[in-house]
């Protein structure tokens, strides 16, 4: 995000710009912060690389490269 005097110059989604999975850094640190509240969205750090793990696991097991999402198997 980028801010100007303190505020956040993208106020919704549309408006910001979504790395794309080639500038994703390669390692994530993720930590925890121990409080008495339940946890909540740990797995958020997990997901990005999964779409393309899972992408090239089913290119793996079909032979054919997908490129687009959502993954769905040949129109019969």
């Amino acid at each position: 995000m980028t801010f100007k005097n303190g505020r956040p110059e993208q106020n919704t989604f549309d408006s910001y710009r979504l790395i794309l999975h080639r500038e994703a850094p390669a390692e994530i640190e993720t930590y925890f912060v121990d409080n008495s509240i339940d946890p909540t969205g740990l797995g958020e750090p997990s997901l990005p690389p999964i779409i393309g793990a899972l992408a090239n696991a089913l290119a793996k097991a079909t032979g054919e490269r997908l490129y687009e999402q959502p993954f769905v198997g040949p129109a019969d």
